[in-house]
């Protein structure tokens, strides 16, 4: 994001993907609401997305309201219930789906079995198609704000006021600020931190996610109603398998995470094509409710990479007038499921930041627009990073939980809920006005000193 003469923002979501992303839309919306002027720079020819569901807890929604009212509308209308719909399950279950005897069948093996139960608040678990979220925000924003066909190359932070952007057909443009919501494989952060330094890029985190979408009444024939129209995640030593109802309960989502030893260089596509007998291997010895739900997978179906920024976390997500926010800045693996609610908070928060800036040019209180940016921008780094970054590492740490192989639990599942919860706590009940009154405290303290 780029902004532009009046405090004109220009987004730069010019994706290395090549997705306008939802963040990005998020943050455009926030800030046309606020009259910014705001441009979006996406480097492919259409706006889409990829991956399959999302969804949004009560904070993140609430974090969505401040920046636009019309947002949970967005999540509400092209949700999924979890569970019957006259009485909705509004809670993460787990449960061991290892352990077993010989002979079992389908769902016998889990009679008995204790199912771990974590609440996540009125339609806490309600999932949706990240590309139907998507199209919901773009109603929103109007035209003219997104730019398509704009690949970013350079950002010249040159001494005469203004950044000047390079794009990849050789147009430019002068902005005030640029914002990087461009994904996990962000251009900003490239030119931020340089193209060799390990920061620039995420790192494979090992682990495999095997994707399949079965139709509904395929999965309840053989699961039975609640096991098909519910969230499950079925957790077992070194793999765990996650199932949950989308596209309005007309297909059951199955998502099968394994460790993977070999290195995925970055060059490759995060997608590959897969079979169902890759993924059967894997869980061969499992408990017979698991390797049933693997058996509905179709016979092909795609693998997904799963990288983080981890390994090499940026050490501030803002250098002068240039920002990171969401995935570009903290990319997280998904075992929290939270990466978007947290990239949403990143929204609020920057949407408010500039508010207070254009609102300090405006009033002439602000005589030093690109100092009191910068200051802004600083102030989001030093409140934000904290948090997000506790979430990248403690969402490696929770697959970890999930599969047995966290030192302090192991497959005493009883503890591994209390520490998922606790974790999930930290996530869900976030103090958003002490976020926004700490953000105000770094700003005026950071202008304080210019």
């Amino acid at each position: 994001m780029a902004v532009g003469r009046d405090l004109g923002r220009q987004v730069d979501s010019a994706n290395t993907q090549g997705l306008s992303g939802i963040i990005g839309s998020i943050l455009a919306l926030g800030l046309h609401n606020r009259n910014i002027n705001v441009k979006v720079y996406e480097q492919a020819r259409t706006l889409r997305e990829i991956g399959a569901g999302i969804a949004f807890t009560k904070n993140a929604r609430k974090c969505m309201s401040l920046v636009d009212s019309r947002l949970p509308d967005c999540v509400a209308c092209v949700a999924t219930v979890n569970g019957d719909p006259a009485n909705p399950n509004n809670n993460m279950q787990f449960l061991d789906g290892y352990t077993h005897s010989p002979g079992q069948g389908i769902g016998k093996d889990l009679e008995g079995r204790k199912l771990y139960r974590l609440y996540g608040g009125p339609r806490g678990f309600e999932g949706c198609h990240r590309a139907h979220f998507l199209e919901k925000v773009m109603e929103l924003i109007p035209s003219g704000v997104v730019h398509f066909q704009r690949r970013l190359e350079s950002i010249d932070q040159g001494g005469w006021g203004r950044l000047l952007l390079t794009f990849s057909d050789g147009s430019t443009e002068e902005v005030d600020a640029v914002i990087g919501c461009d994904g996990i494989k962000s251009r900003v952060r490239q030119l931020l931190f340089g193209p060799i330094n390990p920061i620039s890029y995420p790192h494979y985190t090992h682990k495999i996610a095997y994707r399949g979408l079965v139709p509904m009444d395929t999965a309840i024939a053989r699961l039975g109603l609640d096991r098909a129209r519910t969230q499950h995640m079925y957790g077992g030593p070194a793999a765990h398998v996650l199932t949950f109802p989308v596209a309005k309960q007309a297909l059951m989502n199955i998502v099968a995470f394994v460790a993977d030893p070999t290195d995925w260089p970055l060059s490759r596509p995060m997608a590959q094509p897969a079979t169902k007998a890759e993924v059967a291997a894997v869980f061969a010895d499992w408990g017979p409710t698991v390797r049933a739900i693997v058996d509905l997978l179709p016979p092909e179906m795609d693998k997904w990479g799963v990288f983080d920024h981890l390994d090499y976390p940026a050490p501030t997500y803002s250098i002068g007038r240039v920002c990171l926010a969401g995935d570009a800045a903290h990319a997280s693996s998904p075992h929290h499921g939270a990466g978007a609610g947290i990239g949403v908070e990143d929204t609020l928060a920057l949407s408010v930041l500039l508010d207070g800036v254009a609102r300090g040019v405006e009033s002439g209180t602000v005589v030093d627009k690109a100092k009191a940016l910068e200051a802004a921008f600083a102030a989001f780094s030093s409140v934000r990073h904290e948090r997000s970054q506790w979430l990248v590492q403690s969402s490696r740490e929770a697959c970890d939980i999930y599969e047995w192989k966290h030192p302090d639990f192991g497959a005493d599942m009883d503890r591994a809920h209390e520490e998922i919860t606790r974790r999930s706590h930290r996530i869900w009940y976030f103090d958003i006005e002490g976020m926004l009154e700490e953000l105000e405290k770094e700003y005026q303290g950071n202008m304080a000193i210019i």
